[in-house]
């Protein structure tokens, strides 16, 4: 997976803001998750359906639709996640729970939104990934 480390890298370059290799590192983290269907989230489906079972339903549905995205705060992708998926990702980046927390309620739009471009959910696996990080990096 040496292409999807260096294009994480550079976005972490280049997306500037707190931490840059943190959200690199969270960003290549949440992809891996999400690529597992035995990761703990489902893969994208599976995330998209527990955040809507968790009560985000109208925040999740505007990340899939082509409109603006509507903002989840920390707390409440941690209530949605869980400690089990937060401690995960805190203990594999290195980061207190709530860093991962904050950081993941800002990239995770950014994610659902550009790996679902025609307003809905791929029928199989992650979608566009390369779109999605070309996008990202873009920023």
């Amino acid at each position: 997976m040496g292409l999807l480390d260096s294009v994480v890298g550079a976005l972490g370059q280049a997306g500037g803001g707190g931490g840059g290799g943190g959200q690199a590192e969270l960003l290549n983290a949440v992809i891996g998750m999400l690529g597992q269907n035995g990761g703990g989230l489902g893969g994208l489906a599976g995330l998209v359906n527990q955040l809507q079972q968790g009560g985000l339903g109208d925040a999740v549905q505007s990340w899939v639709s082509t409109g603006q995205n509507l903002p989840v705060s920390a707390e409440q992708l941690g209530g949605v996640l869980g400690q089990d998926t937060l401690g995960q990702l805190a203990q594999q980046l290195g980061m207190p729970q709530a860093d991962v927390a904050g950081q993941l309620s800002q990239i995770l739009p950014q994610v659902v939104d550009k790996l679902t471009p025609n307003g809905q959910l791929p029928s199989g696996g992650l979608g566009d990934l390369g779109g999605l990080l070309g996008s990202l990096l873009q920023r």
